[in-house]
C-alpha cells in the first residue's frame, strides 16, 4: 500500500525504487472575498476582504453550484491583469458551509489532474496505460484522454469534475446535464460496438467525500444512464482531492453505490 499524507496519496514508487512527489496544482497569490450573488453562469460578484471593493469574478464551473454559493461565503480569487478579459479576477476557490472544506471552482483542473496522474502511474486500475492522445474525437463525441497499453488495446476516457458532497456523499451532477447522460450513453454503445475500452473518471474536487453515489434526485436519466454503463462493462472511478488554499493534489478513490 502506498503512504498517505493527509487525505492524498503521498508517493508512488518511482524508477529504481526512488519515490515521486504528489500530483499536485498551485494556486499562487490568492485574495479573500465575501460571495454576494451570480449574476449569470459564469459570473460572481463578490466583496474584496482587505479593500470592500465589489468585483466580478470570472466563474469557470457551469454548476449550479446553489449548495456552496452562498450570501457572504468565503470565496478565494486569483487577480489576472489582462486588458482583453471583461473580469480581473478569477474565482478559484469556495469554503463550503461547515467552514472547513475548501471546494475548486476550477472545473478545468480535474483534466489537468488526471493527465498528471496518468503520467505518474498513481490512478490503480490505469496504471498500464499511458496517454496516446488528448481531446480525442471518435464517433459522435470529443473525448478527454484516449489511453494505449502494453497490450495494445485501447481505452477512450471521460473525465468529469464533481464539486456536490452532502453528508459524506460525493454526487454528480448537481445540475441537469444532457451532455453528460450522452457521453455516458454513447461510452456504453462504443464499448459493445467499437473494441474500446471505455471509463469515465469523476475527479471530486473537495475531500470529505466517503462515498459516491449518482445524484438521482437531480438528474435521475443520467443516473439511470450511469448504473446502465456500470453494469454493462464501462469502467467507472472516483477520486477525491485534498484542497487548500495553497493548491489542490490528488487523493484517495471513492467507493461507490449504485443502488
Amino acid at each position: 500500500m502506498l503512504p498517505l499524507m493527509g487525505n492524498c496519496i503521498r508517493t508512488n514508487l518511482a524508477e529504481g525504487g526512488g519515490m515521486t512527489e504528489p500530483v499536485s496544482i498551485r494556486f499562487g497569490d490568492l485574495a479573500t472575498a465575501s460571495f454576494l450573488d451570480r449574476p449569470n453562469r459564469f459570473i460572481v460578484r463578490c466583496r474584496l476582504t482587505e479593500t470592500g471593493e465589489d468585483v466580478q469574478a470570472h466563474l469557470a464551473d457551469p454548476g449550479r453550484l446553489k449548495e456552496l454559493l452562498l450570501p457572504g461565503a468565503t470565496l478565494h480569487l486569483r487577480f489576472v491583469d489582462d486588458p482583453q478579459r471583461k473580469t480581473q479576477w478569477s474565482a478559484v476557490l469556495v469554503l463550503a458551509p461547515d467552514h472547513r472544506t475548501y471546494v475548486s471552482l476550477q472545473a478545468a483542473l480535474a483534466n489537468r489532474l488526471v493527465e498528471q496522474a496518468l503520467k505518474a502511474g498513481i490512478i490503480g486500475q490505469l496504471a498500464n496505460w499511458d496517454t496516446k492522445r488528448r481531446e480525442y474525437a471518435y464517433g459522435s463525441s470529443r473525448w478527454d484522454f484516449l489511453l494505449k497499453n502494453s497490450k495494445g488495446r485501447q481505452m477512450l476516457l471521460e473525465v468529469k469534475s464533481c464539486t456536490l458532497v452532502q453528508d459524506g456523499v460525493a454526487m454528480f451532477p448537481d445540475a441537469v446535464t444532457e451532455r453528460g447522460r450522452r457521453h455516458v450513453q454513447e461510452l456504453t454503445r462504443l464499448r459493445d460496438k467499437s473494441g474500446f475500452e471505455t471509463a469515465v473518471l469523476f475527479v471530486v474536487q473537495r475531500g470529505d467525500g466517503k462515498i459516491f453515489r449518482p445524484a438521482v434526485h437531480i438528474d435521475p436519466a443520467f443516473a439511470e444512464a450511469l448504473k446502465v454503463a456500470h453494469h454493462s462493462g464501462v469502467k467507472v472511478f472516483v477520486y477525491d482531492c485534498a484542497v487548500d488554499p495553497m493548491g489542490i493534489t490528488w487523493g484517495r478513490e471513492l467507493g461507490m453505490d449504485f443502488s
